[in-house]
């Protein structure tokens, strides 16, 4: 199938928590493809922010070297990481994505470690990306969660906009990427900030270390060398220690916690070069 094509579909939960209609039509989870059907799949869960909005500048620096997929969540406030997993195998396989490569960002990460203990899709080889098993500090997560609790939403949106304009320099050589930051903050609601807390919620509760030790499938791992969200200097050594699957780490100097982003070239030669240890590094 072409590019650019876009699905919806509604992600059923757990069997003991079914999603119904009550939930209401805003429990779904969206699908946006890219890219021929011929490529390797390569599989985009976002992190708290809970969309495609920021992963813009990695797809194009990806190019047509693979099939992107990219999943948005709902703004729920009940699924759990089992059903986040479950409404995207859903989404995946209505659109006949039947096997293929997963990268998490971040809280995705948690959705990747849940489809990998369901077992229910094929998957080829698995990247963090400013990812974890288990939160090096839950605690620094429950405080970010009652930041959010305490600060009001008109408050937080000057905070990112503020954040916005410091991008410009930032992003200044790729006024794409500027723009979709812009955009990101702007169609932010409430709903939007209640959903990441609940996501935050997940992160505090979640521990896949004895999922990540028992891995079989190719496991590789991306950072940014400022990431105080999620520090690799705690996650890094875990993993070498424990993950008998890991096959590389990488540490990206000029990057921070949104490694995907900020350094989008990087990111997207490396994650290809894992995916095809066997060929040329050329595109």
């Amino acid at each position: 199938m072409s590019s650019d094509t876009f699905v919806c579909c509604r992600g059923l939960g757990e069997k003991t928590q079914p999603a119904t209609e009550s939930q209401g039509m805003s429990e779904k989870v969206q699908m946006r493809v890219h890219g021929s059907s011929e490529l390797p799949t390569l599989i985009y869960l976002p992190g708290l922010h809970g969309n495609w909005s920021l992963i813009g500048g990695f797809r194009r620096a990806l190019g047509n070297r693979a099939r992107f997929v990219e999943i948005s969540y709902p703004s729920t406030l009940t699924w759990s990481l089992d059903q986040h997993a479950a409404a995207v195998e859903i989404a995946l396989a209505e659109y006949g994505v039947g096997e293929g490569w997963i990268i998490g960002e971040s809280f995705g990460s948690l959705v990747l470690w849940a489809i990998l203990r369901r077992n229910q899709f094929h998957i080829k080889g698995l990247v963090l990306a400013g990812g974890f098993v288990r939160h090096p500090f839950r605690w620094g997560a429950r405080l970010a969660q009652r930041f959010c609790d305490d600060i009001s939403f008109s408050i937080l949106r000057r905070i990112l906009f503020g954040y916005a304009r410091v991008s410009r320099f930032r992003f200044r050589s790729s006024p794409e990427t500027h723009a979709e930051i812009q955009q990101f903050i702007a169609g932010l609601n409430k709903s939007d900030l209640e959903a990441a807390k609940h996501r935050l919620h997940l992160v505090t509760q979640s521990d896949f270390c004895s999922i990540a030790r028992q891995a079989q499938v190719p496991l590789y791992a991306l950072s940014g060398l400022f990431d105080p969200v999620v520090p690799w200097l705690w996650v890094r050594p875990w993993m070498r220690r424990n993950c008998q699957a890991l096959r590389d780490y990488r540490i990206i100097w000029r990057a921070d916690h949104n490694v995907l982003g900020t350094a989008p070239k990087t990111a997207a030669d490396q994650v290809w070069n894992w995916m095809n240890p066997n060929m040329s590094h050329s595109d």
